[in-house]
This record gives structure tokens, sequence and C-alpha cells, in this order.
């Protein structure tokens, strides 16, 4: 089950809420847990199993881990702890990667190769592992007090507002909010503006986007021209951004309905001026997750110069792999690794003699051409598509013309998408929020609201139409 989709905000939403809202306190957190269960298992319902084996799995490691601090101790806790969350998400998500690289390996040895039937992957595994893992890493620093009530552990990991996608929530960060929490109506008014807003850059800007960016991701690099191969990815570019921040707009949205706060995900990363600035507001959750719970226990910045780079390289590459299990992700990390290394070396102060539009070019190039190893289905597609960029392709443009791609609807959502991936908006709704006269004030919230209904009724018509409504993060 999807945010964007009818079964979720006519049937899922609705019904939890209402129910949610007539229960008494106590029980509030049972039919949550009982709600998340079953928005998870919706399509297959045997990976909920794959769920209550890490809840229950962390909940006796982190008794352990509590017990043994309490003399002192708790590091093997601890690392059974981190080597059972690391195996699960090893044997779903890598185990067919692993493998077709050993076939390969033992091909070229002329040894037979090894037998074994793909292992589907759950949804969201990467993210409520991740959760997992901030639990027994805070209960062992002392940063959270155990919890003792496996019902409760099992609605942090499996809350549906942030389970499928994020933001990766800090188990320390929520600890509290998780035995007591309160809505007022203007939370909740914040909560459904927040996820309408959400709602809109999914449907009306990531899914219109996602079908040029698909259809030309697809192209043959020999048939694949300059201007189409640019129009592509400026596409996804755009797309990944509002489908997976436009996401996060909704499961914080959804969060603040039922009194959870969450913290913000994503700070207009395409503004940025460098690659260090872009992961301070690019998937800040896990970015922060990767440095608190492992750059900084590496040694972070304060060993020697090589090491801080070994470190920062060690990050991304896992960075890459937590993404997803291809050489295309591996290629993307050390990718951004290198350049964050190359930043530190110096690159960061050469740049400062740089006009700020030359190093603003300078990131979205960069970014731009990861997301091609990102998005593409091998590295030689991905390296055929550069080649493409750059005009290497022999391809003429008759087979696969650029007024094929750039139609009006497409460059009307490159617009929108450009313009609302920065901070244009929110200053003008700082503005709305700053009026003191009364009758401004009143127009402006009309404003707003009609806004907001026209985002929302023009989103569910696209929804109900079955429009084409994919989601990138989903295979995470």
């Amino acid at each position: 089950m999807v945010f964007s989709s009818p079964i979720f905000l006519f049937l899922f939403l609705p019904i939890t809420l209402g129910v949610y809202f007539l229960l008494p306190w106590r029980a509030r957190n049972l039919w949550l847990l009982g709600a998340s269960l079953v928005f998870y298992g919706w399509g297959e319902p045997r990976f909920v199993l794959v769920m209550l084996a890490s809840i229950i799995i962390n909940f006796l490691l982190a008794l352990w881990i509590g017990f043994a601090r309490s003399r002192g101790g708790g590091r093997l806790p601890l690392t059974a702890a981190v080597i059972a969350n690391i195996g699960l998400l090893a044997i779903f998500k890598y185990t067919d990667f692993i493998t077709g690289n050993l076939n390969a390996v033992l091909s070229q040895l002329h040894v037979s190769p090894i037998a074994l039937s793909g292992i589907a992957l759950p949804i969201g595994i990467s993210f409520f592992t991740f959760h997992a893992l901030s639990y027994v890493i805070d209960v062992y620093r002392g940063e959270a007090p155990v919890q003792r009530n496996p019902l409760t552990l099992g609605l942090y990991i499996s809350l549906y507002s942030q389970l499928i996608a994020g933001p990766i929530i800090r188990y320390h960060d929520v600890a509290h909010q998780l035995d007591k929490r309160s809505v007022d109506r203007a939370d909740f008014a914040y909560g459904i503006e927040r996820f309408v807003v959400g709602l809109g850059k999914k449907v009306l800007i990531a899914n219109t986007l996602a079908v040029p960016a698909d259809l030309i991701f697809s192209i043959p690099g020999d048939q694949l021209t300059l201007p189409v191969a640019w129009l592509g990815l400026a596409c996804y570019t755009l797309q990944i951004y509002f489908d997976f921040s436009g996401y996060s707009d909704m499961a914080i949205g959804l969060g603040r309905m039922l009194g959870f706060r969450f913290k913000e995900n994503f700070n207009y990363p395409y503004i940025s001026q460098s690659l260090t600035e872009f992961w301070r507001r690019w998937h800040i959750s896990l970015s922060t997750w990767f440095r608190d719970y492992l750059y900084i226990p590496l040694g972070g910045n304060r060993v020697a110069p090589w090491r801080v780079y070994a470190n920062l390289i060690i990050v991304f590459f896992l960075c890459g792999l937590w993404h997803g299990a291809s050489w295309n992700f591996v290629f993307w990390g050390l990718f951004h690794g290198a350049f964050l290394v190359a930043e530190r070396v110096g690159l960061s102060r050469w740049m400062t003699s740089w006009v700020a539009p030359l190093r603003h070019a300078y990131l979205l190039l960069v970014v731009m051409v990861s997301w091609t190893f990102f998005r593409s289905a091998s590295m030689q597609d991905a390296w055929s598509f550069l080649g493409a960029m750059v005009g290497l392709s022999p391809a003429s443009g008759a087979e696969h013309p650029l007024a094929l791609y750039a139609d009006t609807q497409t460059l009307l959502a490159l617009a929108v998408g450009v313009v609302a991936s920065t901070p244009v908006l929110a200053s003008i709704k700082r503005w709305r929020d700053g009026l003191t006269l009364r009758r401004a004030e009143i127009g402006a919230s009309v404003i707003e609201g009609t806004v907001q209904a026209v985002i929302l009724l023009a989103s569910v018509i696209l929804l109900a139409a079955g429009t084409y409504n994919p989601f990138i993060y989903f295979r995470f």
C-alpha cells in the first residue's frame, strides 16, 4: 500500500485516524501497531513475519544490552544485535548480488555455478533495519532507556507513516513520544497541509516526469541523441527529488496528525553550491544516521587526514550498497565519496574564488551525472547514456525525436519542479505567516487554502484515472 493510492486515501487513512481518536489513550498504540502491520502486509503478507522477527530479536537483544550495561558491559550483545540486523538485511537484499558475482568468477574458473533461487526483497527492509539498529545502539550508548514493552518497540519499528521510505527516525528522538503525545487542532491542520503538499509533489510533478524519464532511459544508447538524453536526465533529477521529498512530507504530515514530530528530511538540496552542502540537505535522516553511527565511530574528523578520506569512502561505499544491491549503486556511492574527498583535499578552497552560479553549476553537474548511474539498469547502460549526453552517440534523432518527449505537460512539470525545488514558495509562505493586517491575513489564508484544495483535487483526479504511479524508494 502506498500513500498515493485510492485505497490508502479513502479507506485506510480515514479508518485509522477515526478509530485512533475514538480509542482511549492506552489502546491507541496497539491500534496503530495493528494498522501498521496491515499496511505493510497489504501486498505481501508473508513479509510481515520478517518484520515481526526483527522486532522480537531486537527487543530481546536490547534487554540483554541493558542488563549487560548495568554491569559495565554491553559490547557482546551489541555486536550480536548488529550482526543479527545486518545479517537479516544481507540475506534478503544481497544474497542474489553476492551469488551472481561469485558465479561470474566461478565461470571464469570453469567451476559449476552456485544454484540459488531468487530471494524476494521485503519492501522497506533497509529503512526498518536502520530503525532497529538505531534502537539497540541508542540503548547501548545510554541515549535511550530499554523499551520493556515489545508492542511499543514494535510500533516504533513498524509505524506506517515512516515505515516504507523514511525518514529514518532515531529511537532517542521519539522514545518519549511513543509513551506520551498529544494532538491539537493546529497540529492536525499542519499535518493535513504537509500531507497534501507531499501528495502534490508526488502525483503532479514526480509521476508526470516519471513517464518521459522512464521512456528515455529505456532507449538504447546508440539511438539516443544529446538533447533527448539531457531531457531524460533533467526529468529524472526532479522526479527522484519530488518522489522522495514528497513521500517524506506525507510521512511528516501523517506523523503530526498522530502526535509524532519527525525531523525534516530535505532542505532544498538542489540549491547547494558544493557536494558537502548537498549531503547536509539531501535525505538528511540517512546522511546523519551514517555520520552518527558509522563515520564518527570510525574516527570522523578527529583522525589523520588520510583516515578521514578513507572514512568518507567507506561511508559512501556502504551508502551506495544500502540503496541497492548492484554495481551501479556501489559506483554511485563511490562517485559521491570521491568528490567529497576532493572537496576536503582542496577543491572547496579553490571553489571559494568562483562566482556562486558557477559553484551551483558544478554541484548540479556532479549530482546529475551521478543520477545516471543510479537510474540506469546496468553500468554499461549508464556509460552509453553518458556518451549520448556528450554527443558520442551515432543517433540521428529520427527514431526518437525530442518533440516526442518534450510535450506541454512535461515542460510544465519541469518548470514547476525547478521553481518548487528552490525556497521561493517557502519565502512567500513565510511572508504570508508574517502578515499582521487582519484583512490581508484572511485573504492570504483563503488563497493558501484554495491552492491546497486544488492540489488535493488534481491529485485525486489523476489517481482515480489510474495514471502512472511508480515509487522509486520502495525498492530500498
